[in-house]
């Protein structure tokens, strides 16, 4: 998912001169989308492979949420100052190391004999994506004149939709075709020939592109940030197996701090005239406010419940990765139908009404697949689960594809590009808390209740999640920004 907001905010650009067409950008933009794949994959194909890493390496139930949840905690780190050293070094040169470095964790990744190896190169892959994803988008506005442009982003819907579906079935395929006695591992090592095709192909094609205007590099403020971050989050994946010490809690006050004194230390620089990572004013605007909670909110529920859905097919009644792979494809093929509706059609006549309806949707959705739950005890059916699937899809990409346009609708022109990086880092900061607090919920509960009882549990919590996102959604502007849908 991370790639289709970071797709609708890289559309975002103020107008600029025309420029003129370079020669190679169709194939400088297929170089850039086989980097998207990369991405897309690495957060799809996962969630498929957790029962056999967990059976090989002996991984625990919090290595789990590590190894699935810590990719999206180091690229949400360090989006932002990804996006800042690609206008400061050069978007080329940064997307180059940022796809050499990539492939190489990914090839680690597939090498790990131990569940702790595995999450360590997992944050590795997760820093070096921050480096190379918000590189493509900044080169793909200057080599398209702005008549192409459209239709230069448009391609990204359809190879994330593509992605969404086929990660997944994908990585069960891999998983249990077993490819030279490989098993779970090749969901890593296919990102090696990829990753190395388009770092050749890198090389070749793409043109060096840097900021107008350069700005500077704030490393006070991206230390401070990742410390309050990894507070957060660190004692909430370890609390449960731990019971909750003491210093658990000491350490989530302590993130909470550290985002205040973030906060007063890049208010400090702006006001000096240096660049902020984070443009504090923006704080002060409540549709941003609001969107930032609405995303925070959505996705975390959205793909902690999808997490936890694997392991509760898998573990809790045997199906295969390739099965479980097959059982996301009515969610992941609504989400691509939902996408287009509510982006290109929606949106643009019904305006904010359509966030409403959508989560509505998705709500009915998720309340189908709880009453299907709850009367499986012993067996749950695909075919019982498509239907509702399918409408919790729906719901979800008519939310997904419009949603950042609404958010960024309620700021300035010239505050679009911080928005956007700080939506996208916000984005997937709630991937891994959403893995780390429903993963809890799942484990916690099916210790004691079983895995039916506790996967019901969570799609409790993820109709909470939407009705907590509608109602900040009142808080959003009537209509996105016209421009950017």
């Amino acid at each position: 998912m991370s790639a289709t907001a970071t797709a609708t905010a890289a559309a975002l650009p103020t107008r600029v001169a025309a420029r003129p067409a370079d020669p190679l950008r169709w194939r400088i933009l297929a170089v850039i989308l086989a980097v998207e794949v990369m991405d897309l994959l690495d957060g799809t194909i996962v969630n498929v492979a957790t029962p056999a890493i967990r059976a090989e390496l002996g991984a625990s139930l919090t290595a789990l949420q590590w190894i699935a949840g810590g990719y999206a905690l180091t690229f949400a780190i360090g989006l932002v100052t990804g996006g800042r050293l690609g206008d400061i070094f050069g978007r080329r040169r940064m997307f180059l190391i940022g796809v050499a470095g990539f492939t190489l964790a990914s090839a680690l990744c597939g090498a790990a004999t131990s569940p702790e190896m595995l999450i360590a190169f997992r944050l590795v892959q997760g820093l070096f994506a921050a480096a190379m994803i918000p590189q493509g988008f900044g080169i793909v506005k200057q080599v398209f004149p702005d008549e192409e442009l459209g239709k230069a982003f448009g391609m990204f819907g359809p190879v994330i939709g593509g992605s969404a579906v086929l990660g997944p079935v994908i990585g069960g395929l891999l998983v249990d075709g077993d490819l030279f006695g490989s098993g779970w591992r090749m969901i890593f090592l296919v990102n090696v020939p990829l990753g190395v095709a388009a770092l050749i192909a890198g090389a070749r094609l793409l043109p060096e592109s840097r900021a107008h205007v350069r700005p500077t590099l704030d490393l006070p403020g991206a230390a401070l940030i990742s410390a309050a971050i990894g507070l957060i989050v660190y004692p909430l994946i370890e609390g449960r197996t731990l019971h909750w010490p003491d210093w658990t809690f000491a350490m989530i006050a302590g993130g909470m701090a550290l985002l205040a004194v973030f906060a007063l230390f890049e208010r400090r620089r702006e006001r000096s005239g240096r660049s902020p990572l984070v443009t504090m004013t923006l704080f002060h605007k409540r549709a941003f406010s609001a969107g930032l909670g609405s995303v925070l909110v959505f996705f975390g529920g959205m793909i902690g419940v999808m997490f936890t859905f694997s392991i509760y097919l898998q573990v809790g009644f045997g199906y295969s990765a390739i099965a479980a792979g097959v059982a996301f494809i009515p969610w992941a093929a609504g989400t691509a139908i939902g996408a287009g509706l509510g982006a290109g059609v929606l949106a643009p006549r019904y305006g904010r009404h359509t966030l409403h309806a959508a989560l509505g949707l998705m709500a009915s959705g998720i309340a189908g697949m709880l009453l299907v739950v709850t009367h499986s005890a012993h067996h749950v059916s695909i075919l019982a689960l498509a239907g509702p699937e399918l409408l919790a899809g729906a719901g979800m990409g008519a939310v997904l594809a419009p949603l950042f346009s609404f958010v960024l609708a309620g700021v300035d022109d010239d505050e679009v590009g911080s928005a956007s990086g700080v939506l996208n880092a916000v984005q997937q900061l709630a991937g891994a808390t959403g893995i780390a607090l429903v993963g809890t919920l799942f484990f916690s509960v099916a210790a004691t209740h079983g895995l039916t009882v506790a996967f019901g549990r969570c799609l409790w919590v993820e109709l909470a999640a939407l009705a907590g996102c509608a109602l900040l959604v009142f808080l959003l502007p009537m209509q996105p920004r016209p421009e950017e849908i």
